[in-house]
């Protein structure tokens, strides 16, 4: 089976053409500098991944579109599903959405997450690829893609926005970070190292993420009245804080042992290097 990857010269296409090289496949990729254009490697591949910026993804599907065959599979690797999923639909190829929930510097598959979206396509063609990356250690989702955009929403969109906002609250109180951290224990270590970590990517992406997903909106309204109750439950008052605390304990309730477990394991772990 030939792969051709868009985009594949940039972080996740290179993660995944050695992933399917590995696997035995013939791997072809395109970029901004290669000799082998889009065109061409469509034409020429039996399946087709788009691997290029959020804001990118539907122009590049509909550049390619056009020369793809119902015999040939088209996925791509956005962080979001509903629009590139809807532009492969108005191709010819089976569709896959795939959605790798890491990014490229994770050095393989194993014990990570990845979304498929099957939108278009027989289960056969899609194990082609899905058990490429099952055999690599990752565990495979299925999702519908607007279900998909949703969760991500919170998964993604809430997660990055609050650390933004936290690394925008000490910059605004003008934090000695060196201070702050000679003070710290491991626990807080780990969410200073959260911070860092996203400060320290590419902020187009995080931008896009935030920005495209038009489920993010109506997270973020959640987002300001969860501050604004648990400002006024800080301020009113210790049987306030206490009520607000419970509430949102009892909703965890289920996850609060295995919660407890893991950020005790990552704390060790940083506590131990």
């Amino acid at each position: 089976m030939r792969l051709g990857i868009i985009g594949g010269t940039g972080g996740m296409g290179t993660f995944f053409a050695r992933v399917f090289e590995e696997a035995g496949w013939e791997v072809l990729v395109s970029g901004p500098a290669t000799a082998l254009t889009n065109i061409d490697l469509a034409r020429t591949s039996d399946v087709v991944m788009v691997s290029v910026p959020i804001r990118k993804t539907v122009a590049v599907i509909e550049e390619v579109g056009p020369v793809l065959r119902d015999d040939r599979v088209l996925c791509d690797l956005t962080s979001l599903k509903a629009a590139p999923v809807a532009a492969m639909l108005r191709t010819e190829a089976a569709v896959l959405g795939l959605h790798p929930m890491f990014g490229p510097t994770t050095p393989t598959l194993a014990g990570q997450t990845v979304v498929a979206c099957p939108a278009r396509i027989d289960a056969d063609q899609a194990n082609l690829l899905l058990d490429v990356i099952r055999a690599g250690g990752a565990r495979v989702i299925e999702m519908d893609p607007a279900a998909h955009d949703r969760m991500m929403a919170v998964v993604q969109g809430l997660t990055h926005y609050t650390t933004l906002t936290l690394a925008g609250t000490m910059r605004r109180l003008g934090v000695d970070l060196d201070a702050l951290l000679a003070v710290t224990s491991p626990v807080y270590r780990t969410e200073m190292a959260l911070v860092g970590r996203l400060l320290g990517q590419d902020p187009a992406l995080y931008a896009a993420i935030l920005q495209e997903n038009p489920a993010v909106p109506a997270v973020l309204d959640a987002f300001r009245e969860a501050a604004t109750e648990a400002e006024r439950a800080v301020r009113d008052g210790e049987k306030e804080f206490v009520d607000l605390f419970a509430r949102d304990a009892a909703f965890f309730s289920a996850y609060i042992e295995e919660a407890t477990e893991e950020s005790e394991a990552l704390v060790q772990c940083l506590a131990t290097r």
